[in-house]
């Protein structure tokens, strides 16, 4: 079970890389849309000279072809993520081992004679990947070229295997995405619940990536292209001029209802339930906390302020999360909402209320902050829970002890400081990073010293298996390298 919960860890690790590169196409046709939409010229007349308009076309339509190649940039990006050193060349592994794979299936289909025309691949659940349709004296051989060697025949084979095997798969994944749209407002709940209980794990990304990013997130024809996934959809439908309303399946990104409105709220319980005389030192740590919940969607400085000291708050911020993703779905809102308030400007409002109807994402966000400031206040009385401002009166009021890190101002001897806290070179394996947080992978989970963790800013060690995660927040990669500097 341990390895099982490892090898999940480190798939759901090497998706970050390509699922991060997502939001950011998205800013980019977001920007294009911005310059490109004809109907803001009506309150900007200068956005309506052709030179702009042309401009924001090419960017948008531009950024949108990154979504038509998602699985090349998965090809590559995955590699890259599970590699522990040598990521350049476990890349470009992985991007030839991509090639001949779907190239074997054409071959494999064309053979069989079940090649579908063009116009019936979707239903024949086969697609189009860079224009290729799929369902010693030895020594100059050896490391990477070996694994080139042994990977092309491997892929060869499985070219062929997969396409028999696909067909039923496909017909799994169809199954199930009907069976979960057929669930309705319950099935959007348990996903939200899912995507938050799981955060602590970091085995979260395996819940909302296969929705925003395969057929379980719904498939849409939009502008004569076909796009699988809510977030493909939603991004290609904001580049389309002829899409006059964003599609349902955008319910599957609206996770940015609990980190906009709910912690907000959730941090403003916390603040009026804290001691008088602790409120001050409260207030200096909630609202950065707050504000980066509401302005960019980073939640774990928040989330991990009350996950360990009162887990039932955490429970309840994960049913919550599904309650509001349940309001999104019956009250037919279909907005952009996956983070925090300056990505829902900037791919809302430039399509008007029409198209995206924002003003009823923000009711729903009112009505959640509400819930959440309600809830948190009682269960923090009712249990006298010890959130920040509420502690004994030997306890310090914080989040996370960062005072040596903030003493130092600089890296020098936090490489070494954060090596010892692991247990010592000898005892990791692997280090990465993902948003917030400091992967490693250890020989041993039982030397790890958690107050020495804790000491160079952390604010929370998971242990789960041999996978160790420390959570440090946006800065993480700095402690990285300075990690890596000192291995």
């Amino acid at each position: 079970m341990r390895y099982a919960v490892n090898a999940l860890q480190n798939f759901g690790k090497s998706l970050y890389g390509p699922v991060l590169i997502l939001p950011i196409v998205g800013l980019f046709i977001a920007f294009g849309n911005v310059l490109g939409n004809g109907s803001l010229a009506g309150y900007l007349p200068f956005l309506g000279h052709p030179a702009l308009q042309h401009t924001g076309q090419l960017i948008a339509k531009s950024a949108v072809s990154v979504l038509a190649n998602l699985a090349l940039v998965f090809a590559v990006g995955i590699p890259i993520g599970l590699a522990a050193r040598d990521k350049g060349y476990a890349a470009l592994t992985g991007l030839v081992t991509f090639i001949v794979f779907i190239n074997a299936m054409n071959v494999t289909l064309q053979l069989q004679g079940e090649l579908a025309p063009a116009d019936q691949m979707r239903a024949a659940g086969q697609s189009m990947v860079l224009g290729v349709q799929f369902s010693g004296a030895m020594a100059i051989y050896s490391g990477h070229c070996f694994v080139a060697i042994i990977m092309l025949p491997v892929s060869m084979v499985l070219g062929v295997v997969m396409s028999e095997i696909w067909p039923f798969a496909q017909h799994g994944i169809s199954a199930m995405a009907l069976a979960i749209k057929g669930a309705g407002p319950f099935g959007v709940a348990v996903y939200g619940f899912l995507e938050r209980i799981l955060v602590p794990t970091g085995l979260h990304h395996l819940v909302y990536t296969p929705f925003l990013y395969t057929e379980l997130g719904g498939t849409q024809d939009v502008c004569g292209t076909v796009y699988q996934g809510a977030r493909n959809i939603y991004f290609a439908e904001m580049a389309c001029p002829s899409v006059t309303q964003l599609s349902p399946t955008v319910v599957w990104d609206a996770r940015g209802i609990s980190k906009m409105f709910g912690l907000p709220a959730a941090a403003l319980a916390m603040y009026m339930t804290a001691k008088p005389e602790r409120r001050a030192a409260a207030k200096a740590i909630l609202i950065p906390a707050a504000l980066t919940s509401l302005l960019v969607g980073v939640t774990e400085p928040i989330e991990f302020s009350f996950l360990f000291i009162a887990p039932l708050l955490f429970v309840v911020h994960a049913v919550l999360t599904g309650i509001g993703m349940m309001l999104f779905y019956l009250l037919d809102v279909h907005a952009i909402g996956a983070n925090g308030i300056i990505d829902f400007i900037l791919y809302n409002l430039p399509l008007g209320t029409t198209k995206s109807n924002w003003p009823m994402y923000l009711l729903v966000g009112l009505i959640m902050a509400v819930l959440y400031f309600t809830v948190f206040r009682f269960l923090i009385l009712r249990f006298n829970m010890k959130t920040p401002g509420r502690e004994d009166d030997d306890q310090e009021t914080r989040l996370y002890s960062k005072q040596e890190y903030q003493a130092k101002g600089t890296n020098d001897g936090l490489g070494e400081a954060i090596i010892e806290g692991l247990g010592g070179r000898a005892n990791i394996e692997v280090v990465d990073n993902c948003y917030t947080r400091l992967r490693v992978t250890v020989r041993d989970v039982a030397v790890i010293d958690e107050p020495r963790l804790k000491a160079t800013g952390a604010k929370a060690v998971i242990k789960q298996g041999n996978n160790v995660q420390v959570v440090y927040g946006l800065h993480v990669k700095k402690m990285r390298e300075a990690v890596e500097m000192f291995l």
